[in-house]
């Protein structure tokens, strides 16, 4: 029984138990012994702390207690007593263990245990991220005002000013749910400390503070209060400081809830939803997670292992060995759109050195990867709908592999995380530093502007250290490309250098000359003319070539005014040999004239086939520039190509 008092009248809380005359008779000398009804139901056997604060619910067999909440008021004889508002009368059950308030027309109050009609198929049919149909628009108005509300006295009066704007069980949930997740902070020093005080409602409302056992509990009352059935559900979690792979035993570590809506039970976790906490700053920060919300059980069993299997609301049921071995997906990997992941476990072998990884998702996403903190030893391609990841990791041992994806927000999230035990590291594998992701041509290429790749796959093996790539290139659109390895002459200067770029009409050519053999990333940059900034990096492939013999010299440096649609038959070396007659074919569009000048000058003249051509003596010059006169009426001639002569 509990006793509310005011200014006018004291409010009595009782629960009226009603016997049979059998069992009247059979209880004997225990009923004097009775708990107090109108208190919160205890626990058999108490409740144990654990390394992080939360408190665990012992196995137990529950007592059940079947009766009527009555609400009763004692008012002075002068005063109006307001019975419409303050007497209520609700049929409830008190379960040892748990509490819920259950019943129907037909007087039944005995809470029904999860069965059959509760239970989803296991593994996850893509169906739906949440256990009933749900739009979640139809919640915007609701979730605007419940995350509003302000605390103004006790919880009694919070939870009747969130169903003001409620209708059904499942807004009442959802505006709990929203309330709890705006407006509850995780306390970690409580939890470290131990501090129970710290799971009481009272306390929880004046901090505003609590771990996942307030949370749940909290959760749990207000639904109570708000006339659905909820409970609170103990069991093991792969939350903060969870390694994949690691085994569970001994005191749980994690609560959460099962709301009764629409006549299944369904599944919530309000600690997870409110925010995260930075594992390097120990600091909470609030940032709601719809995911937690009616979560379908079969993606739910992935962070979330009851005490009861009954409460996985799964069928099969699912053991705790195969818990901790399943594959840890974290909430954005189905936040982002992603159906699913190959390996299946959190643990991978290398294979001769290597590890594959493939994502599956709903639409086309953009992803990244970090081994071991970098974003290197991988070759990640794009998919229509997913990826796929190549890893080589460079030593033997254990290796961190997090893999990302942006989805339709700006930033990326963590979706995957994998341990790789690598026996062998393939030292030939060596990938260039700057090799960045994605590697290859794909829907995104497309997206920026880059269309009919004549190398469709991210890798070219070239024989001869020499290769043309090309492709169409969409109206308004500039092309920049590098080339990129972590030895020899590749610098920052000469990166561009040993890349020469042609077009024709909607058609971009790169011809590609390496210095030495090896591994290079050729880099693909775009940018839309008409708009300032940058140039934006959209795909690279990675050039591999094993001939020793290859050592090509840089290509000629091109300027601004070296037009689009001009086409370089020779020299194709950047570098000319000194004292030399050196050849000269070019094809330019829209000049008048056009000349080499170097210790002289030699002009260039046009033959039928629309190509300048002519010669050029490198005998006492150290460099030698291509020229042309684009207007007749004009004496002013622009620089088109340089070429470096070698020292004699």
């Amino acid at each position: 029984m509990e006793l509310k008092k005011d200014s006018n009248a004291v409010s009595i809380d009782m629960l009226l138990i009603v016997h049979s005359e059998k069992r009247r008779a059979a209880q004997g000398a225990h009923s004097d012994r009775q708990a107090d009804p109108g208190a919160p139901p205890q626990r058999r056997g108490g409740l144990q702390g654990v390394g992080n604060g939360i408190r665990r619910w012992q196995k137990l067999e529950r007592n059940e207690l079947h009766g009527t909440q009555l609400t009763v008021e004692v008012h002075p004889q002068d005063a109006m007593p307001q019975l419409l508002k303050k007497f209520s009368l609700a049929k409830r059950t008190y379960v040892q263990g748990y509490s819920c308030f259950q019943g129907d027309k037909n007087g039944n109050t005995r809470p029904r245990q999860p069965g059959g009609k509760d239970a989803h198929a296991y593994p996850w049919d893509r169906s739906s991220l949440k256990s009933m149909p749900l739009d979640l628009r139809q919640f915007e108005k609701l979730d605007t005002y419940a995350s509003q509300v302000t605390v103004k006295s006790g919880l009694d009066v919070l939870v009747s000013d969130l169903l003001q704007e409620a209708h059904s069980d499942l807004e009442r949930v959802r505006a709990i749910w929203i309330w709890i997740c705006h407006h509850i902070e995780y306390d970690i020093e409580a939890t470290q400390e131990k501090d129970r005080q710290a799971f009481k409602p009272t306390t929880i409302l004046q901090t505003q503070k609590t771990n996942c056992d307030g949370y749940a509990g909290l959760f749990e009352r207000m639904c109570r209060i708000a006339g659905v059935h909820c409970m609170t559900v103990p069991g093991y979690s792969k939350g903060f400081g969870y390694q994949p792979g690691q085994s569970f035993s001994g005191e749980f570590d994690h609560a959460w809830n099962a709301v009764f809506l629409e006549g299944r039970w369904h599944l919530v976790d309000s600690t997870w939803g409110s925010g995260l906490v930075d594992s390097t700053t120990s600091k909470f920060t609030f940032l709601y997670n719809e995911f937690y919300f009616l979560t379908h059980p079969a993606l739910f069993i992935e962070d979330h292992f009851p005490d009861n299997k009954n409460w996985q609301l799964l069928k099969p049921p699912q053991s705790l060995r195969q818990f901790e071995n399943n594959m840890y997906h974290k909430s954005e990997f189905y936040n982002k759109g992603m159906l699913s992941a190959h390996p299946q476990t959190s643990i991978i072998k290398t294979v001769n050195g290597k590890v594959t990884v493939t994502i599956e998702s709903c639409a086309p996403t953009l992803f990244m990867f970090m081994l071991n903190g970098k974003q290197e030893h991988g070759l990640l391609s794009l998919r229509k709908n997913g990826m796929k990841l190549d890893v080589y990791p460079p030593t033997v041992g254990t290796h961190k592999l997090q893999i990302f994806a942006k989805g339709n927000s700006e930033i990326y999230s963590s979706v995957l995380e994998y341990t790789l035990k690598c026996h062998y590291a393939d030292i030939d594998v060596r990938l260039p530093a700057e090799l960045h992701q994605p590697v290859g041509p794909s829907w995104f290429s497309e997206q920026m502007g880059i269309t009919k790749p004549s190398h469709p796959e991210p890798v070219i093996y070239t024989s001869d250290g020499r290769c043309s790539v090309s492709f169409s290139v969409e109206e308004g659109i500039s092309v920049l490309a590098s080339l990129h390895g972590d030895d020899g002459p590749v610098t920052e200067e000469t990166q561009r250098r040993y890349i020469f770029q042609l077009q024709w009409e909607k058609r971009t050519e790169l011809k590609v000359q390496l210095p030495h053999a090896g591994k290079f990333a050729l880099k693909i940059f775009v940018k839309k003319r008409q708009e300032p900034g940058n140039y934006v990096f959209v795909f690279n492939y990675l050039l591999c070539c094993t001939n020793s013999k290859v050592n090509w010299p840089v290509f000629p440096e091109s300027f601004g005014n070296w037009g689009q649609e001009n086409e370089l038959l020779e020299p194709l070396s950047g570098v000319l040999p000194a004292n030399r007659n050196v050849p000269f074919k070019l094809k330019l569009h829209g000049v008048a004239k056009a000349l080499v000048k170097g210790q002289d000058t030699w002009p260039l003249t046009l033959n039928r086939e629309g190509y300048w051509e002519g010669s050029c003596s490198t005998a006492g010059c150290q460099e030698v520039y291509v020229m042309v006169l684009e207007n007749a009426n004009h004496n002013f001639y622009s620089y088109i190509l340089k070429y470096k002569v070698n020292a004699q």
